[in-house]
């Protein structure tokens, strides 16, 4: 009878550890398993991440970070790849400012 109790009990905290992550669904154990199917206003993106497949990872992706979480979004698209290019030259932006900053 104890082990059936310890047996409940572990399920429900490992369930609730698995409810209290901030990775959105398609993000587990840091690796993208499927797309998600609407597109992220650009607003709303700090970042990315690059995934290639491996064995752990079934698929390519382009991960995008939000305040929210994660997104793992297809890189055949186009809107994604408009997003990742866009990031670039931010990034490009703020490395000239700073490279001037600094002479």
């Amino acid at each position: 009878m104890v082990s059936i109790k310890a047996a409940v009990v572990g399920i429900t905290l490992l369930t609730v550890c698995l409810l209290a992550t901030n990775a959105s669904p398609a993000v587990r154990y840091g690796c993208c398993r499927n797309y998600m199917a609407t597109k992220i206003p650009f607003s709303k993106i700090k970042g990315y991440s690059v995934q290639t497949v491996n064995e752990m990872c079934p698929i390519n992706a382009i991960i995008f970070h939000t305040k929210k979480g994660q997104a793992c979004t297809n890189p055949a698209l186009h809107w994604v790849m408009d997003y990742v290019n866009r990031l670039r030259s931010k990034a490009q932006m703020v490395h000239i400012k700073t490279s001037q900053a600094l002479e």
